[in-house]
């Protein structure tokens, strides 16, 4: 599998048609190394200051249920946030660090899919501002904070460091923990200034939040900034978002294996984020089904997103269908109307594509080992080191008290080693190789509760790095 089976996917706390697969996973604190004694304290008498500077100018954002981040950019209340936040939407609810509540007018957006909007507060003056960084100062390694109000939890700060500048899409990308309501934001520098808008995270199917996060950088900002003040920002979004967009034309999808022939074109959805285009389907099922979905194309490199009814992330996949093709096989959680987005990896790839819907059936037996997650993935230079340098990756799964479950990595590239936490970092198991001479990792457990668990898929060995599966069965 090539390092293209990451992918974009929108934060933001979202309405029932989401497309984003998000969960809370942050930094993975007891197996890094810790720092000497006086990086320690000049980190955290940076971080105190960084974040007693800029957060009394980071608002949360509240409308039609949905929450998000901004930034007061101007000290009578003009606020900077993603277009995704706020789309669809002419008045937000505007509560401040200190408590205040104001009204707040959704006043323009960015162009050509730049996923940026401003909002207005009404009867404010003289508030606190947050400065820009230098536009081009921005450095690979150097430190980077978010502040937000990830799930609703209003001035959460998370720290990193800027991991990679990303000339292709235009963005900053940083392993600061960036979550649902985050979005809009401010990424900042070490002397509290604004470097980023976070507006995006890779994942992998159900893997959330694998600290690669992303931000739209202060050179894109200025602009659009300069278009509001000068009157030349559209008052509506010109690009459609399923995260936003409840006026989404979508197709009915029938579970009955039947191939429907689609195609991308130029008039079709845009996701903001990359701003590449896709079709949308619903379907009607049941709690515990399990549905297998393959989309394929000679045209584009398919990408497939579920999303369940209560906008929770399921499933998402590019090349687990063969080849370039796109599957997902998943059990669904809960009764209701599925939403499931037919994409193209890569922005603005047209073509042909044929999309085919089942319900599988399961026997008593298989009942007993169906798959929990089904993950296919890649150690690469962008991923996260433990203490002894070692790469590793991490997943995580639902699951509940009493349940028996069997953990399998498989790579024919690096020695495996696979750990498992609970929500709480408690270790539960670990395994290096599964038997004398097969370098694949194995973990059967009975889990102790219902609870978020996370998965460490790691190298053995330093070098270590390649392909993966990790697979994950209940009973």
């Amino acid at each position: 599998m090539s390092q293209k089976s990451q992918r974009f996917i929108l934060t933001g706390c979202l309405s029932a048609i989401a497309v984003l697969g998000v969960s809370a996973i942050g930094v993975f604190l007891p197996l890094l190394p810790a720092p000497s004694a006086r990086a320690q304290i000049f980190d955290e008498d940076t971080s105190i200051s960084v974040y007693e500077k800029a957060s009394p100018a980071v608002v949360s954002l509240e409308g039609s249920g949905a929450t998000g981040s901004g930034s007061i950019v101007r000290s009578d209340g003009l606020i900077l946030t993603n277009a995704h936040v706020v789309e669809g939407l002419s008045l937000v609810k505007v509560i401040l660090s200190d408590g205040r509540e104001f009204e707040g007018e959704v006043l323009g957006f960015a162009e050509s899919g730049l996923d940026l909007a401003v909002v207005q507060i009404r009867g404010a003056a003289n508030l606190p501002t947050i400065a820009f960084a230098t536009p081009g100062a921005v450095r690979v390694g150097q430190q980077a904070f978010a502040i937000g109000s990830p799930f609703g939890f209003q001035g959460t700060y998370t720290t990193g460091i800027v991991s990679r500048i990303d000339p292709e899409k235009g963005l900053i990308q940083t392993d600061a923990a960036i979550n649902p309501g985050n979005s809009g934001g401010p990424l900042l520098n070490s002397r509290g200034e604004l470097i980023g808008v976070n507006t995006a995270i890779y994942s992998r199917g159900n893997a959330g939040n694998i600290g690669i996060g992303f931000a739209i950088p202060v050179e894109q900002v200025q602009p659009f900034l300069t278009a509001v003040r000068e009157g030349r920002a559209p008052r509506t979004a010109r690009t459609p978002n399923p995260a936003r967009d409840r006026s989404l034309t979508t197709q009915d999808l029938a579970l009955n294996g039947e191939v429907l022939r689609g195609s991308l074109e130029r008039s079709d959805n845009m996701l903001s984020a990359d701003r590449s285009f896709f079709d949308a389907y619903i379907f009607d099922a049941r709690a515990g089904m399990r549905v297998d979905i393959q989309m394929s194309s000679r045209d584009i490199d398919p990408f497939l997103i579920l999303v369940a009814p209560d906008g929770s992330p399921v499933a998402q996949d590019d090349d687990g269908g063969g080849g370039r093709n796109a599957r997902i096989q998943a059990t669904l959680p809960i009764d209701g109307k599925y939403f499931l987005v037919a994409n193209s990896y890569q922005p603005g790839e047209m073509g042909n594509y044929n999309l085919q819907a089942r319900v599988v059936e399961r026997s008593n037996a298989n009942r007993r080992a169906e798959f929990v997650l089904q993950q296919q993935g890649i150690l690469g230079p962008d991923a996260r080191r433990l203490s002894d340098g070692s790469l590793y990756r991490e997943h995580r799964f639902q699951g509940a008290a009493g349940q028996r479950i069997s953990l399998q990595l498989e790579s024919p590239d690096f020695d495996t080693f696979l750990i498992l936490y609970d929500s709480n970092g408690e270790k539960l198991a670990d395994n290096d190789d599964l038997t004398e001479g097969n370098t694949n990792s194995q973990i059967n457990v009975s889990l102790p509760r219902n609870d978020t668990y996370r998965v460490i898929v790691n190298s053995y060995t330093k070098e270590g790095q390649g392909r993966y599966r990790l697979t994950i069965r209940g009973q």
